[in-house]
């Protein structure tokens, strides 16, 4: 779809508009954009302050242009791709740290900064922000609030949406807010903050961030257990959690992920499932590591290897590569969908369990891993997508799973947001009547629906298809 963009040249940016096919190919979809689903923007905008993303926004409203806001385009779920053309409006020029302040444990920082960057800036304070995902390294705050991200840590220090305090926000009709508050509580309106983290950039486009922050924990220790079967895995981990073992983090990876992991490394993992855990204490650790080991033991364990600094990360270096390991497992298959259900934390095996009998049941390679202590798990088919009979078989699967994870109480995405991919389940997930109220408030902040059209809710009286 072709936009008129040309009043874009009327304005007064500090950053840079660019028809450039290299930067318009970049910003026509997020990592997890297949091609075929790629959709390029008229135009792209590199703001570099929020008064840039004011103007612009408030012009293309005026223009009825669509704006779809672009982070580092880390996203699964097609979260940033332009659907209907118009602007991508990327942010990642907006990374500088504002103000620190260690004595409130609090620091100010521009959308666009990489997460790793943020803890850089407070290492010198001996802070830091405790709920950074994984893909910290690579992704920015802004795409972070915007998705309701959460990683590894969620487990001891919850989303990062829990440590969020104040927003800055440009909304559809270029207007500046300011949601939350400074102060370490509120009572004070409506939390317009908490409705505004995970909307995608649905109904504004965050510019400015306050993070809560902690102290470096003194110890930190971690490694890795193996166990003899999946279900021996996965009922250790529900019972270390439900006994409150303060772990950090606590990671699984079935036995498929570690043929996968071995092959890409050329290691001598045993092919089994293990379970990766991290301690982070600033007193008593080897307590709670033998806690920890107690319960263990108590399904079967087979080992438990526990470690600190660069052996710590030696063992836990097949539970990062899994991404990696999969797109280079055989050059004939592709990832498909990614899974991103979680469920609660006594249905996990379950859960686990559903994915094998489904993989079974569909003749498909699909390897499962995921933040299992809170109950999150990813999982997608490895296969090969250009056989039309083979692909659907591998999207029924997929749909097959998420459904599976809402019947056992849990949510069709855990850390990756809605974005295009799972609109289809909205409906089942919430309801007609949640649905619409969430129609209402797009159609309350963003009339003209200017921002991010096209994503998290289902277009209304329509039925959504299968474009996982």
């Amino acid at each position: 779809m072709e936009n008129d963009c040309s009043f874009l040249a009327n304005l007064e940016l500090d950053g840079e508009v660019s028809q450039g096919r290299s930067d318009v190919g970049n910003h026509a979809g997020d990592f997890g954009t297949r091609d075929e689903d790629k959709s390029e923007p008229d135009v792209v905008v590199f703001a570099e302050s929020t008064a840039d993303v004011a103007a612009v926004v408030e012009a293309a409203n005026d223009h009825g242009v669509p704006v779809t806001p672009y982070a580092a385009g880390t996203g699964l779920e097609g979260n940033a791709t332009p659907v209907n053309g118009g602007i991508s409006l990327d942010t990642t020029r907006m990374d500088a740290v504002r103000d620190i302040r260690p004595d409130d444990l609090q620091i100010d920082v521009e959308a666009g900064i990489i997460g790793d960057e943020v803890n850089e800036a407070l290492e010198r304070y001996g802070l830091f922000f405790p709920p950074l995902p994984s893909s910290g390294a690579i992704s920015t705050i802004g795409g972070m609030i915007a998705t309701d991200a959460s990683g590894q840590r969620t487990v001891k220090y919850g989303e990062v949406a829990d440590w969020i305090l104040e927003l800055e926000v440009v909304l559809a009709d270029g207007s500046v807010i300011e949601a939350g508050s400074k102060a370490a509580k509120t009572s004070s309106g409506y939390n317009l903050k908490e409705l505004l983290i995970g909307s995608e950039g649905t109904l504004g486009v965050i510019t400015r961030a306050t993070l809560e922050l902690a102290g470096r924990p003194e110890q930190v220790k971690g490694g890795r257990a193996v166990f003899p079967t999946l279900n021996d895995a996965t009922e250790a981990i529900s019972d270390a959690v439900t006994s409150g073992v303060d772990v950090a983090k606590i990671e699984l990876i079935d036995d498929q992920t570690a043929m996968l992991a071995n092959d890409y490394s050329d290691t001598d993992l045993p092919e089994r499932p293990m379970v990766f855990v991290e301690f982070h204490a600033n007193h008593g650790i080897e307590e709670e590591i033998d806690f920890c080991r107690s319960i263990f033991e108590a399904h079967d364990l087979e080992r438990l290897e526990i470690a600190s600094g660069e052996e710590m990360e030696r063992l836990w270096q097949a539970r990062k590569d899994i991404t990696y390991a999969a797109e280079e497992y055989d050059p004939a298959l592709d990832i498909g969908p990614p899974g991103d259900v979680t469920v609660p934390i006594s249905r996990y095996p379950e859960m686990i369990a559903e994915v094998v009998a489904t993989a079974e049941k569909y003749d498909l390679f699909i390897p499962c891993f995921g933040h299992a202590g809170d109950g999150n798990l990813h999982y997608f088919a490895l296969a090969d997508y250009d056989d039309p009979a083979v692909s659907a078989r591998a999207h029924e699967a997929y749909a097959e799973l998420v459904e599976r994870a809402l019947e056992l109480d849990g949510t069709a995405t855990g850390e990756h947001g809605v974005g295009v991919g799972k609109r289809k389940f909205m409906e089942q997930e919430h309801g007609t009547a949640a649905v619409d109220a969430m129609r209402a408030i797009k159609r309350a902040l963003d009339p003209k629906g200017t921002l991010n059209p096209g994503k998290i809710v289902p277009s209304e009286n329509s039925v959504e298809v299968d474009d996982s």
